[in-house]
């Protein structure tokens, strides 16, 4: 009986578990290749997950290693339920279940059920003796699962990176990677072709090019990917009036990562009458750039139909609750000079990081707080100071009004203080964290009703 308890209680845990936004979305766990969908009003992810390199596998210490799939969703793109496992390399028949090799997934409703179509090493040779990648699918009538996967990959399909589209007339589309990025028609059924693959013409030549996934706005189909044209990846696009081309490249989404992650993988999703662009990053891994995190940006497009580049934040999207804790190490922007920030514990990245206001005036400004409609009494700060430092919080600009004033008493601990606040505004509004004299770190503010 205790066993029983234990495993509901671990079960509760993995559906409960929520990821507060801001950037990386996925705060628990290594995230990559992100496919967002709207499902039912709600947004799923479906991404890779990375783990570490397991003892049995030393020749992967340096590479990529890959065994499951998690699925999350959001309603507000702030707060993410992680609802478990839905695929494994140990529990699909066609997978090499060694391989650690599940890359890039996508998922997407038709005919009442969630078709998972997802790549994979396979266990024996196809009838054209490669053994390499196939692309596999799993249903389920729910789209957080449970997901049972057919017994064989789909025919005729040989690589990476799935993505589905289906076009206003009701045709669906399969696209994946092997060297070119390919297209075919899928069947009603989803898991068949109904035409022979085709490579998409017209697209760089030099350097990597992997990831496809196919947009459709104002009759303008966007093909996007990334693609090495220097050192590392970068995502670009192309557009065209067929989903099966010919596309005309269009130019680029985001530059190459500016923390040096090598890969990148995208997604774009409309939630809201708002397009989002789902990318990743190596926030937790600085120093190893195959254990990625899964990040979120607003994406807006130009008049005459082209994308305007996005640039990646910390703060990502999303409205964060005052009564929420508000990590202002994911701010919206930042003084110039006097303040930094670092791990809050270099040997666990996942415990997220601290906030260093140095020099007098040194400030974050972390936007869209909502305070709500009932009355804010006080505020709560993680922080430590060597020489009882104060800070000053601001709403709505560097100098609106003053709304609480906390001094954090001398120590090298961390300490919880509490102070009073003056009227606080309902709503929303940007949140502006001071420095007024001595230096300070704080990991993160809440306020409270």
């Amino acid at each position: 009986m205790s066993n029983f308890k234990s495993l509901i209680f671990s079960l509760l845990m993995i559906v409960s578990y929520l990821a507060t936004g801001q950037n990386p979305i996925i705060r628990n766990q290594f995230s990559a290749d992100p496919t967002a969908r709207v499902f039912n009003g709600k947004v799923y992810l479906f991404p890779s997950h990375d783990i570490p390199t397991p003892p049995e596998k030393p020749g992967r210490k340096d590479w990529f290693c890959m065994a499951d799939y998690h699925v999350f969703s959001s309603e507000n793109l702030s707060d993410w339920t992680d609802h478990g496992i839905i695929i494994s390399q140990n529990k699909t028949s066609w997978v090499d279940s060694t391989s650690y090799s599940m890359w890039a997934p996508d998922c997407i409703d038709r005919n009442g059920k969630y078709y998972f179509f997802f790549p994979a090493n396979r266990k024996v040779a196809d009838s054209n003796g490669r053994k390499g990648f196939g692309i596999g699918v799993a249903i389920a009538d729910k789209p957080e699962g449970p997901y049972i996967p057919l017994p064989d990959p789909i025919k005729g399909v040989n690589g990476i990176d799935p993505n589905l589209f289906i076009d206003k007339d009701g045709q669906n589309y399969l696209y994946w990677a092997m060297g070119n990025i390919f297209v075919a028609k899928l069947k009603d059924n989803m898991t068949e072709l109904a035409s022979e693959p085709q490579v998409i013409a017209n697209l760089p030549q030099k350097g990597l090019i992997e990831g496809p996934f196919l947009l459709e706005r104002k009759g303008i189909y966007y093909l996007t990917f990334p693609h090495v044209e220097n050192k590392i990846e970068r995502l670009e696009y192309a557009i065209g009036n067929n989903p099966m081309g010919p596309f005309k490249m269009a130019g680029v989404i985001m530059d190459e990562s500016p923390m040096n992650c090598w890969t990148n993988h995208q997604s774009f999703v409309q939630y809201n009458d708002q397009w989002y662009l789902f990318y990743h990053q190596d926030a937790y891994s600085p120093k190893f750039d195959k254990n990625r995190s899964v990040c979120i940006d607003s994406l807006f497009f130009h008049a005459d139909g082209t994308i305007q580049k996005v640039k990646p934040t910390l703060r990502g999207v999303g409205i964060t609750s005052a009564n929420n804790k508000i990590e202002i190490d994911r701010f919206s922007s930042k003084s110039n000079t006097g303040t930094s920030i670092a791990f809050l514990d270099s040997l666990n990245a996942f415990n997220g990081w601290k906030t260093t206001l140095v020099t007098k005036g040194a400030w974050v400004n972390y936007n869209n707080v909502d305070f709500g409609n009932k009355k804010i009494k006080s505020v709560e700060v993680r922080a430590k100071s060597e020489n009882n430092g104060t800070v000053q919080l601001h709403l709505d600009k560097i100098d609106g009004p003053v709304v609480a004033e906390i001094c954090i008493p001398k120590g090298i601990d961390w300490k919880l203080i509490d102070a009073k606040v003056t009227r606080v505004p309902k709503g929303l509004h940007n949140l502006f964290v001071v420095l007024k004299d001595t230096p300070v770190e704080i990991d993160w503010v809440i306020f409270k009703n």
